[in-house]
């Protein structure tokens, strides 16, 4: 016992300070892209061409960001550098639609109502559902439950069974084979409940989508509260998301 404590003492506080202070992100991350227009030739198309998913539109310029892989496909087929991924990790939003950036300031995620934050401000507890992911997703949301992030400080918790949970937290492009795993779980889940699509699969059917198998993400079977793009999206952009949705986060 005196040497567990001892050890405990030895690796001191491992929890980041987030949301108090800003986080330290790798040197590979990807973030909210940035949009030089004076640099973009009208007539140049490299971007659009490169993008494994057809998330960039041209003329006028925008990049779905719920289809975005965050690769860096497009960046690197820029010939001017006009196009790079930035350092904003705040990208979770509550409509779809927001997600389609064309160079303006991203509309990040709304609180819910003042009775749903009364009811979930202090104990939220969700569900994890992989709908046909490929892990990566499922991992950083797993990695939350460390103590280096600690989800738990904030009364935020992934339970074993929907009857005990508050809403869903999907992730995957919805396969047909659980299509109705999803929708089950989903009915087991006691009113009000919510839904939360995270990664590129679960918002648009990311690198799958308009496969047969698919359903292009979660919103073509449930309605959806909050969507957290990113393939996968680094666990500081899953936290500051769960923590805007609660009104805990400006």
């Amino acid at each position: 016992m005196y040497r567990i404590l001892r050890a405990r003492q030895q690796h001191g506080m491992r929890t980041i300070a987030f949301p108090d202070q800003e986080p330290v992100l790798p040197e590979r991350f990807r973030g909210l892209p940035e949009i030089d227009a004076k640099k973009c030739p009208a007539e140049c198309t490299h971007c659009a061409t490169a993008c494994p998913t057809r998330a960039i539109t041209l003329n006028p310029f925008a990049v779905d960001l719920g289809r975005c892989l965050f690769c860096g496909a497009c960046e690197r087929a820029c010939p001017e550098k006009a196009l790079v991924f930035g350092r904003d990790y705040r990208l979770a939003v509550r409509r779809r639609e927001a997600l389609h950036w064309s160079g303006a300031a991203l509309q990040h995620a709304e609180a819910l109502g003042q009775e749903l934050i009364k009811l979930y401000g202090r104990s939220f507890k969700l569900r994890q559902v992989s709908a046909g992911g490929c892990n990566g997703c499922e991992v950083d949301i797993n990695v939350l439950g460390t103590n280096v992030f600690d989800l738990g400080r904030f009364g935020i918790q992934i339970v074993a069974s929907p009857r005990h949970a508050d809403g869903l937290i999907v992730t995957g492009p919805v396969s047909e084979n659980m299509r109705e795993a999803l929708l089950k779980t989903w009915e087991a889940v006691p009113s009000p409940r919510l839904v939360i699509a995270v990664g590129a699969c679960a918002v648009s059917g990311g690198a799958f989508r308009d496969h047969e198998q698919v359903h292009n993400g979660v919103a073509a079977l449930l309605p959806v509260d909050l969507y957290i793009p990113g393939c996968p999206p680094h666990p500081i952009t899953i936290l500051d998301g769960l923590l805007r949705l609660l009104g805990r986060r400006g």
